[in-house]
Order: structure tokens, then sequence, then C-alpha cells
């Protein structure tokens, strides 16, 4: 009976945490991405956006963690979902990752994390998250070092907080997600360039690659 009440509850799960994103995604979610772009956009399109983003992002993390141990970092998950919305769609439009979304990632994240090792009482897997967040952001340091041109300021304040979130889950989940944005931003540059909407010469934001990457770590390596 514990087994199959598991089974029914995670569908439920994922369909609360679905319907969670698109609310967020619909309203608070549009406000602040509005908010941070610098320049008057269609709001329609990053409504839809911002909802179809969220809820899809909720609805996996929801999967993933939704069962088992992983329950008690779901928070900080979804809290980073939340957040690389509003970060992937600003960078998509302007090239620029926002502070005040940055800073505001690492603390909830950070926030939820500690929330994370009170309910379990595994304080090492916090300690891991901390170093996660100081060798990602060393890393793009010496990125943005050896190819400026390639790995801007934003770039490298992001790694800090997708290192804190990666780290919880160890070390192979922490270099799927440095490898992984390195991996989509590979392909949305293929992508790009065969649909004409991008030249050889021309540049992409590697913001949503490096989000997209974290994401795909947790969902694989989680």
């Amino acid at each position: 009976m514990v087994a199959i009440s598991a089974v029914a509850s995670l569908p439920l799960l994922i369909a609360i945490a679905a319907l969670l994103g698109a609310i967020l995604g619909y309203w608070p979610l549009h406000l602040w991405t509005r908010h941070s772009l610098k320049r008057n956009t269609s709001p329609r399109g990053i409504r839809i956006a911002s909802t179809a983003l969220t809820a899809a992002s909720f609805a996996l993390i929801a999967w993933r963690l939704g069962d088992g141990a992983g329950v008690g970092v779901l928070p900080a998950a979804l809290v980073f979902a939340a957040t690389a919305t509003v970060l992937t769609l600003v960078d998509i439009i302007e090239f620029r990752l926002p502070n005040a979304v940055i800073v505001s990632m690492i603390g909830a994240i950070m926030a939820a994390l500690v929330l994370a090792a009170a309910l379990t009482g595994d304080w090492l897997r916090l300690l891991w998250s901390l170093a996660g967040a100081a060798a990602m952001f060393a890393v793009y340091v010496v990125l943005a070092i050896i190819s400026p041109k390639s790995i801007g300021m934003g770039d490298v304040k992001l790694a800090a907080p997708l290192g804190l979130l990666l780290g919880w889950f160890g070390l192979s989940t922490w270099l799927v997600g440095l490898v992984g944005a390195f991996l989509c931003g590979g392909i949305i540059a293929v992508v790009m360039l065969a649909l004409r909407r991008v030249t050889l010469r021309g540049s992409l934001p590697f913001g949503p690659s490096m989000l997209a990457g974290a994401l795909a770590a947790v969902l694989l390596g989680a």
C-alpha cells in the first residue's frame, strides 16, 4: 500500500508543481522579467515564454526530486528554476544577466539548502555546495580571462549559484553541469547557424546554456 501510494502521489506532485510554475511564470516572474529589462518588449511574448518555461522546469524537477531522498532539496531546485526563467529571458533579449537577479538566486538557493541540510541532518552536503560554488566561480574566472569575448562577467557571476546547487548533489553532477553548459551552447550555436539566425562572427548569450546545463545535470545526476 505504501508503494502504491508513493507511485500515485508523484503524478499529483508533478501536476501541482507544473500548475505552480505556470502561475508564477504568468504573473510575478513575468513582471520581474519586464522590470529587469532596459527596453520595452512585447509583454505578451514574455508572459507566454515565462509561463511555459517555469511550468515545464517545475514539472521536470518535481518528477526527478519529488520521490525519495531528493524531496529535501526540491525547494532549492524550484528556486533555481524560477530565477532561471528570468535570467534566461533577459539574457536572450538583451545579452546580459542582471546582478540583482543573480544575487537573489544565490541568497534564495543558499537559504533553501540550509533548510534542506537542517531537515536531513546532512550538513556535509552544504559544505560540498559551498565548495561547488567557489570552484565553479573560479573555473569561469579563468575562462573569462582566457576568452573574454566568449565568457562575460555576468556568466562568471552566474557560475556561483549554479555551482552552489550542483555541489549539493556531488562531484559527478557538478561536472555534468559544467560540461553540459558548453554542450548546450554548441548545440544552440549549430541550430542558429543552420537557421541563419546568426553568422560565424556573431555571438549568442551563454547564460541560457549554463542554466540549461545545470537543469540537465540535476535531472540526470540527482
